[in-house]
């Protein structure tokens, strides 16, 4: 783009305010950026500068671990698994009398369908549609409260317990790489390479429980 045109340009635009002409150079600016790098270059010259280091097997040491194995045993997920399930059995309690109060609802309404008038029985039946489309709403909302709740806390213990364990077994086993476990296949006689056990017993010492918020509606 010639120098004048440019300037044309800007002016084209400066009644719209320093904003807008600020937009119009920093496109400007991108058809140059562009414009200068729209030269192909090979594969070589591209890696040119990429370094030949690489890091020796003697030197790199690596453990695998087990999340799932961590989950299912470690002392405060055990305690924050039975905490989600006390308040999901809560929201099932408030929920079953809210159901039978519908189901009873939905009886009567059939029972009186021949003494009422119609105006009278559909007001009925969109009151009941309403209370049914309240509880549907009731159980969405609970079920997103406790989950909500449940993975604040997870984040919790992962941020604040679960992370720093790992980082310390990290560094006293001076490790260069820890690979999830559901994601390698290791052979029988590899030995000192799964860390699981020693990250559950270090994380049992650490915590045993991490108190989840009441959700909301409970």
């Amino acid at each position: 783009m010639a120098k004048q045109e440019i300037n044309t340009t800007l002016k084209k635009y400066s009644k719209m305010g320093i904003i807008a002409t600020a937009v119009v150079i920093v496109a400007l600016i991108g058809i140059w950026a562009l414009g200068g790098f729209s030269k192909n270059v090979s594969v070589e010259s591209a890696i040119k500068e990429v370094s030949t280091e690489t890091v020796k097997a003697a030197d790199l040491s690596i453990a695998v671990i087990s999340m799932d194995k961590i989950q299912m045993e470690s002392k405060v997920l055990e305690d924050l698994h039975k905490q989600r399930e006390s308040f999901e059995n809560k929201l099932k309690t408030k929920l079953e009398k809210e159901q039978k109060a519908i189901e009873k609802e939905k009886a009567d309404i059939e029972k009186s369908q021949d003494v009422l008038s119609e105006e009278a029985l559909q007001r009925r039946v969109m009151d009941y549609q309403r209370r049914v489309n309240n509880f549907q709403r009731a159980i969405s909302e609970g079920a997103q409260a406790i989950d909500a709740s449940y993975q604040n806390a997870l984040n919790t213990i992962q941020k604040k317990h679960l992370d720093p364990v790992i980082e310390g077994i990290i560094a006293k086993k001076k490790l260069s790489l820890v690979i999830d476990g559901r994601m390698a296949r290791v052979g029988q006689n590899v030995k000192n390479l799964d860390i699981t056990e020693d990250v559950i017993k270090a994380l049992n010492k650490k915590v045993s429980s991490v108190k989840m918020d009441t959700p909301k509606g409970l």
